[in-house]
C-alpha cells in the first residue's frame, strides 16, 4: 500500500461517522435539536409540531442511540460525540448561525459544541441539563452529598446491566415513553460509557461559560436530576437565562416542551 494510501485509510478510520437525521421539517431559522441518554428525536415529539410551522426543525440522533451508528471500538466521549454532531452539521450545508437545542446528554453535548463553534450557534436552548461539578469543588456538605448520591447511582446503573434494562424497560412502559426512554443490548455500550464519559466526568460549566451566544436553561422544579447547587452557578453567568417549570420533571412533557416553544419564541 502506498504512503497516500496509507493515509487515506487512516483518515477514513478516524472520521466521526455521521448521525441520522430523524426528522427535518419546515421552513425558517434552524433549530437543530439533540436529545439524551437512552432516548431518540422523539423526545421532541411535543415540541417540533409547535415550531415547524416557523422553524426549520432537524432533529438529530446522537451516535449509539435511535437510527444512528455505533461504531466497533467507540468510547462514546464527549469529543466522539461532539466530533459526529459536527460532522454532520457541516454534512447539511447550514448557511446561516441556527439555534442549538439539547436535552440532558445533549445539552452537555451542545455546550460543548456551542463553545467550540461560536459562529455556527446564534442561541443555545439546554432542557433539563444534568450539570454537576466534582464534589471536591463543592464547599456545601449538602450539594457534595447530592452530587455522590447521583454518581453512586450512575454507577450501580452501569454496574447491572440486567437489572437496568430491565427496571428502564419498565419504566418506559408505565410511562408510555415508548423510544423516548430505551436501553436495550444494542445501545448499551453507548449508554454506559456516555454516562460515564460525558456525564459522570463533565466540564459543562466550563463549557457553558465560553459559550458566546445568549443561552436558556429550561428544567422541572420536579426534576429528578438537578443539581440545585450547580444551577445556581450557571444562572449568575451574565449570558445565561434561567426557565424554571414548577411541576416540570426531567422528561420533556406537555409544560416543558410549552416552555421550550415559548423560549425559543
Amino acid at each position: 500500500m502506498s504512503w497516500f494510501a496509507r493515509i487515506a485509510s487512516a483518515l477514513h478510520r478516524h472520521r466521526a461517522p455521521l448521525l441520522h437525521v430523524a426528522s427535518d421539517v419546515g421552513e425558517g431559522p434552524v433549530v437543530v435539536l439533540l436529545h439524551g441518554i437512552a432516548s431518540s428525536a422523539s423526545t421532541f415529539r411535543r415540541v417540533i409540531p409547535q415550531l415547524e410551522g416557523r422553524y426549520r426543525c432537524i432533529s438529530l440522533e446522537l451516535l449509539g442511540f435511535g437510527g444512528s451508528p455505533a461504531p466497533a471500538g467507540a468510547t462514546y466521549t464527549i469529543e466522539e460525540h461532539v466530533a459526529s454532531i459536527a460532522a454532520t452539521i457541516r454534512s447539511l450545508s447550514l448557511r446561516e448561525p441556527f439555534i442549538l437545542v439539547g436535552h440532558s446528554l445533549g445539552s452537555l453535548l451542545a455546550a460543548r459544541y456551542a463553545a467550540q463553534n461560536p459562529a455556527r450557534v446564534s442561541r443555545l436552548v439546554l432542557v433539563s441539563p444534568p450539570v454537576y461539578l466534582s464534589p471536591t469543588e463543592l464547599g456545601d456538605p449538602r450539594a457534595r452529598s447530592q452530587v455522590e448520591l447521583y454518581l453512586r447511582l450512575y454507577e450501580f446503573l452501569r454496574a447491572n446491566k440486567d437489572l437496568t434494562i430491565a427496571s428502564a424497560t419498565a419504566l418506559s412502559r408505565l410511562l408510555r415513553l415508548g423510544s423516548a426512554l430505551e436501553v436495550n443490548d444494542r445501545n448499551w455500550d453507548a449508554f454506559i460509557l456516555s454516562l460515564k464519559n460525558c456525564i459522570e466526568s463533565q466540564t459543562t460549566v466550563s463549557d457553558i461559560s465560553r459559550v458566546a451566544a445568549p443561552v436558556d436553561v429550561v428544567y422541572g422544579g420536579l426534576d429528578q436530576f438537578i443539581a440545585p447547587a450547580t444551577l445556581r452557578i450557571i444562572g449568575t453567568m451574565r449570558h445565561v437565562t434561567m426557565h424554571r417549570v414548577d411541576v416540570g420533571d426531567h422528561l420533556v412533557r406537555t409544560r416543558i416542551a410549552r416552555e421550550l416553544v415559548s423560549v425559543i419564541g
